[in-house]
């Protein structure tokens, strides 16, 4: 397994020239947007501010160089470990990155954990009876949630769990009054985000499985384990389902951007503070350093959903060997 997690981290060497390019576009894209980073910085006090304390402000803030000698110098900043200063959130880049990452890893780790569990059970439960009523039911809601929107989701989820029910909080971290984060208020905190970011991915899940489950069941090795009187259970859970599961470990790797995506949005919605949240802060704010920082981080996080599916798919599928990959 280590050996294989070597090899396929090797092959990930020929990106770096793409977090190049992908960096440098975030430079260049930052400086071609209409929202002024001086501005953002100074607030109101710029509204009153003459134009030379704003060209002065703009010097120190070094965004009076052109965008390429901006990227230029936060690339070799950053080789030596130094991700500049966030200028919209008055903190170093890293000190913003290590603050926020934790909550929002947790986030997505619940969320992806809650949309796998359940979309294996839908999935299963609709594979068992092709045609029937629930499999029918279950794919119509997939196809559904598939095309809602996620901030429409968490708007909807706001509305009904935090406004007409009042069973959970509507947003942020901890309650409004509370000077301490704990785990219970973090708990209470994190079931309308996780659970709406979960249900905008549940749909990839449900139908995966359902697909797979049901080709699964078809199959003669199936047939013949019936045939032998083994039980439905075994047959299912034993065979089938672990065959079925196997186009499930692709996805993973795939639906990492998408997590991320719809992170933003849930993020945003619900006032949780993390990366995501900071991304939209920094895209706002024109902040070149935090942007730069933020996608690299993005695409490191890409690659390791794409390596975490090869390593599951060697360890699940019997016909592939560690050693041949």
């Amino acid at each position: 397994m280590a050996r294989l997690a070597g090899r396929r981290a090797l092959f990930a060497v020929p990106v770096v020239p793409v977090v190049l390019v992908v960096t440098f576009g975030v430079f260049a894209i930052a400086a071609a947007s209409p929202f002024d980073p001086v501005k953002a910085y100074a607030g109101t006090a710029a509204l009153g501010a003459d134009q030379e304390t704003l060209d002065r402000l703009r010097e120190n803030l070094g965004v009076d160089e052109s965008f390429v000698v901006r990227w230029w110098h936060w690339l070799t900043s950053a080789l030596t470990g130094d991700l500049g200063h966030s200028s919209v959130l008055r903190q170093p880049v890293t000190q913003v990155i290590g603050e926020r990452l934790v909550w929002s890893a947790l986030l997505c780790a619940v969320a992806f954990a809650a949309a796998v569990t359940l979309g294996t059970l839908l999935g299963v439960l609709a594979a068992r009876r092709p045609g029937s009523t629930l499999d029918r039911a279950v794919t119509s809601l997939a196809y559904t949630l598939e095309a809602a929107p996620v901030f429409w989701i968490a708007l909807l989820a706001v509305w009904l769990f935090a406004l007409q029910w009042d069973v959970l909080p509507a947003g942020g971290l901890t309650d409004t009054a509370s000077e301490q984060v704990t785990p219970r208020q973090v708990a209470s905190h994190i079931v309308l985000p996780a659970g709406v970011l979960a249900v905008s991915q549940l749909p990839w899940f449900t139908l995966y499985v359902r697909q797979g489950v049901a080709d699964a069941l078809a199959e003669d090795p199936v047939r013949g384990a019936r045939a032998r009187g083994l039980g439905e259970g075994t047959v299912l859970v034993g065979h089938a389902l672990r065959s079925g599961l196997l186009p499930v470990l692709t996805l993973i790797g795939s639906r990492v951007p998408e997590l991320i995506t719809g992170a933003l949005l849930v993020e945003s919605v619900f006032s949780w503070p993390g990366i995501a949240a900071a991304t939209v802060e920094a895209a706002t704010a024109v902040d070149f350093p935090l942007l730069a920082a933020l996608t690299t981080l993005a695409t490191a996080a890409v690659l390791a959903g794409n390596l975490l599916a090869d390593l599951l798919y060697g360890l699940f599928d019997p016909r592939v060997k560690l050693s041949e990959m």
